[in-house]
């Protein structure tokens, strides 16, 4: 073989041997996310541990302090359809609002967003406490529990307060037979991340 064609037959051995052997080499660095734990196996562990972590709260509302007034930040269609899907038992929320509790007027307020509905044809409630802000914000957690009432006979029930607490219930009328059941339950999932 003529010299001439020995260099660059040498040189193109070379880089081909050259391009085999640079992928064993890795070049590059895995990057670990900014925040939290590394990313699992399994996505909807990931979703979960997403929403334990990601924004608890979420604004609801404003009170007003001269008045009894108050502005929804949310508004009122978004709110019964979170507690429709939170009642998950075919019940139908026609009605939203946000109740003010305060024994005394020394006393703080305590408020609680309330959905009342029918489930059929007997009244159920749901209430959640939310929490106030020094400038009157009423934000929802996902931690707060829900006060739910399930009515036997009762055409209305009301939720009974002590201390600004819910305690219990009474049936608007009592015919004899009719009862206003509550249960708590803890947690709520109203504004959760998708």
């Amino acid at each position: 073989m003529p010299r001439f064609f020995r260099l660059p037959l040498r040189l193109l051995s070379m880089v081909l041997v050259s391009l085999l052997l640079l992928p064993a080499c890795e070049t590059s660095k895995r990057s670990f996310p900014e925040f939290g734990t590394p990313p699992s196996d399994n996505p909807e562990e990931d979703a979960a541990r997403r929403r334990r972590t990601e924004g608890n709260t979420k604004l609801v509302a404003w009170a007003s302090t001269k008045n009894e007034n108050v502005e929804y930040v949310v508004p009122r269609a978004q709110l019964a359809t979170e507690f429709i899907r939170q009642f998950g038992d075919g019940t139908v929320v026609d009605r939203i609002t946000i109740r003010k509790v305060q024994d005394t007027p020394q006393d703080k307020a305590v408020y609680y967003l309330v959905g009342l509905g029918l489930r059929n044809g007997m009244f159920q409630a749901m209430a959640i406490p939310l929490q106030t802000s020094s400038d009157n914000s009423l934000y929802m957690t996902s931690n707060a529990s829900r006060y739910i009432i399930t009515s036997v006979g009762c055409t209305m029930c009301f939720f009974e307060f002590e201390n600004s607490q819910i305690t219990g219930t009474s049936c608007a009328e009592n015919n004899g037979g009719g009862r206003c059941d509550l249960r708590v339950e803890n947690g709520n999932t109203f504004f959760v991340r998708q």
